[in-house]
């Protein structure tokens, strides 16, 4: 594989910080965006995408969390409104989890290429997210919609046992910990988070599915969109959509 040396500064710092990707180190610059409901491995794949492509894993969830323990002098305006948000409890608006987009655009035009993972979530940020890349006249190569049937998600995510210390994710079918209901790594108890319970991943699914399709379908009429199967191991799933983006 091909190892990327983007180390994400300018997308989880700001503009004040530059990575570490050498210019011209990538022959294709791929701009593609991850879909994936939770349980289908979508961190995985991105992290194999990453190394074989060449491409920068632009995680949102990786923005805030990052922001999280950085001075809000060091944040840009979008960022620090929308730590205000977090910081209420509130969700972050749109509008503003797009001004912090913005605020990266340098991200989406990178030689070294992109993985948009976490966002878009609605067909909404996604006409903005077309809108913004057309002004920066570069356009997304794919939308790769990773799928797994309901029954093999919950079984995935309702055996996951998080450590109530460290909060490492064991599984109790495919990642069992040494002693059972015990931590590997710091002795600390394993406990089910209660959106782990199957009844809630349920409700999390159609929840995601009711408002994903309207995602989907925009996606397909543009000609985007890869639905690729999330069964088998992380390589198999890997070599699925690689053989779909002619790679």
């Amino acid at each position: 594989m091909t190892v990327s040396l983007n180390d994400r500064a300018t997308w989880l710092c700001g503009t004040s910080c530059s990575c570490s990707h050498p210019p011209g180190e990538t022959k294709r610059a791929w701009r593609v965006v991850l879909l994936g409901a939770p349980g289908v491995g979508k961190g995985t794949q991105a992290q194999f995408l990453s190394e074989k492509l060449g491409a920068c894993h632009l995680s949102t969830g990786d923005v805030f969390r990052a922001a999280k323990g950085r001075p809000e002098s060091e944040l840009g305006p979008a960022m620090r409104e929308a730590l205000g948000y977090m910081k209420r409890g509130d969700l972050v608006p749109d509008d503003t989890v797009l001004n912090v987009l913005r605020e990266r655009s340098c991200c989406l035009v990178c030689h070294g290429g992109m993985l948009l993972d976490g966002f878009p979530r609605t067909v909404a940020q996604a006409a903005t997210l077309q809108g913004i890349l057309a002004q920066l006249h570069v356009d997304l190569d794919a939308v790769i919609d990773y799928r797994l049937p309901m029954d093999e998600i919950v079984s995935r995510l309702s055996g996951r046992r998080t450590c109530s210390a460290c909060k490492a994710v064991f599984h109790t079918q495919t990642r069992r910990p040494k002693v059972d209901g015990v931590c590997d790594h710091c002795q600390g108890n394993l406990i089910q988070r209660e959106d782990d319970r199957p009844e809630f991943v349920q409700v999390r699914m159609q929840a995601y599915e009711q408002s994903t399709k309207p995602l989907t379908d925009f996606y397909a009429k543009l000609g985007k969109l890869i639905a690729v199967d999330a069964s088998g191991s992380p390589t198999e799933i890997l070599e699925r959509v690689l053989a779909k983006l002619n790679v």
